[in-house]
């Protein structure tokens, strides 16, 4: 008898795309040992454990992390008022850093755990339909469970 070719459908084996809420988020903020350190930027949520001396509890950046930093990358800032997502007012030039920063080291480094509820769904709750996941060779959803 001749074994049968495996020919199987395999569902993939990413986990689903996971949404933050700021509680949530807030959560992976580098103060508890052992717990991944999740940073969100332009909504996308990074796990940047594998950066722990920079972002754990203590580090430098430490500040950014457990939330939305989009302001605070753009202007490379860690004053607590530029820790949010709202970009409104920001400069030509912070907003080309912003997306410097973006692909070259958050993108080019860490994985992506998820995105920020507030990426996806309007104020209402209702469907973001302007939402693009990340079109890009690093693009990859670990699976924490």
């Amino acid at each position: 008898a001749t074994a049968e070719p495996q020919l199987r459908f395999r569902p993939p084996a990413e986990a689903p795309v996971r949404l933050f809420t700021e509680p949530e988020l807030a959560r992976y903020d580098g103060q508890q040992e052992g717990q991944p350190i999740y940073l969100a930027v332009k909504g996308v949520v990074f796990d940047v454990t594998s950066g722990k001396e920079f972002y754990g509890k203590g580090a430098p950046y430490n500040a950014l992390v457990g939330k939305d930093s989009t302001r605070g990358v753009a202007k490379m800032s860690l004053d607590p008022a530029d820790l949010t997502h709202d970009t409104t007012g920001l400069t030509e030039e912070e907003l080309k850093s912003l997306d410097d920063i973006f692909n070259n080291v958050y993108k080019a480094k860490y994985p992506i755990v998820g995105y920020t509820s507030r990426r996806i769904l309007n104020e209402d709750g209702s469907p973001n339909l302007d939402f693009k996941p990340e079109d890009q060779p690093h693009f990859s959803i670990k699976d924490e469970f």
